[in-house]
């Protein structure tokens, strides 16, 4: 999964378990974040069921019957009953939504810092930016981290 390379001279060189420890942490920080943009976008998906819905509820008659899922439950209740309640799971959905956010761009300054903290190189993704740029940093080496989940 992951290779070691040998350490710059200003470090001491690291070794096979402290590699491994700091590609487990780089893995699990990045783990983290990918569980973070699931569920935005499990979040924004129910955000747009909402929007469909309450836009749908607010052409028709406020006495019209209606059902709604609660708790595993269906209830049946009038559009004048469900409406402000959707209104309101609507708005509280965005708040998670936003605040998520702010925790997914958090994350992903944290593991660039982790990353650059380690000289870590992530296979697929530097390999890239290093055919587009010439060969600089000849006696930096890293470690190497596949970039397969």
């Amino acid at each position: 999964m992951a290779d070691k390379k040998g350490a710059p001279a200003s470090q001491k060189a690291l070794t096979k378990a402290e590699g491994e420890e700091i590609v487990q942490k780089f893995q699990q920080l990045r783990n983290e974040q990918r569980s973070l943009m699931a569920k935005i976008t499990e979040l924004e998906q129910d955000l747009n069921e909402h929007k469909i819905v309450i836009e749908t509820l607010q052409d028709v008659s406020p006495d019209r019957k209606c059902f709604r899922m609660v708790g595993g439950v269906l209830v049946e209740r009038t559009v004048t009953e469900v409406l402000p309640a959707l209104i309101n799971n609507k708005e509280q959905l965005t708040k998670v939504i936003d605040s998520l956010n702010v925790k997914l761009v958090n994350k992903g300054k944290e593991v660039n810092e982790y990353r650059a903290k380690h000289n870590i190189k992530v296979r697929g993704q530097d390999d890239i930016k290093e055919s587009q740029q010439p060969d600089t940093n000849t006696g930096t080496q890293g470690v190497l981290v596949s970039n397969k989940s």
